[in-house]
């Protein structure tokens, strides 16, 4: 999972962040401590800490003392909602700049993004 180019701390952040977005933490469980984190990826706790405390401060982890850091209610909402606009950011504004460039109107995308879901390669992968 470790990626090189990012901190570690917003790796961390990130997979947390993943779990309550498949469900596999869902609102009001209990997220993993920093000691767990820290030895599944084998990192410094601090680092582990570092992540979760900007969970924290985010509204996704809320912390009941002397037990642990649980999941926000509207934890899930909250990161669909940042993560859909940073895709729009990240994907679709450099998308429609380019459609735009060489002509193409949203039915041309429409029909296009239809066509390629509909498609797929031998390994599985949209095209």
């Amino acid at each position: 999972m470790v990626d090189e180019g990012r901190p570690l701390f917003l790796q961390i952040a990130e997979s947390v962040e993943d779990s309550i977005i498949d469900g596999s933490l869902s609102e009001q469980d209990q997220a993993p401590s920093t000691n767990e984190l820290a030895a599944f990826f084998r990192i410094n706790p601090a680092t582990a800490a570092k992540g979760i405390a900007m969970l924290t401060d985010k509204g996704v982890l809320t912390k009941r003392r002397g037990i642990g850091m649980f999941v926000a209610d509207g934890a899930r909402e909250l990161l669909l909602t940042e993560r859909r606009a940073a895709f729009a950011d990240r994907y679709l504004d450099p998308l429609l700049a380019e459609a735009r460039k060489i002509g193409l109107g949203p039915d041309d995308l429409a029909r296009l993004l239809a066509e390629r879901s509909s498609t797929t390669t031998t390994e599985g992968n949209a095209r």
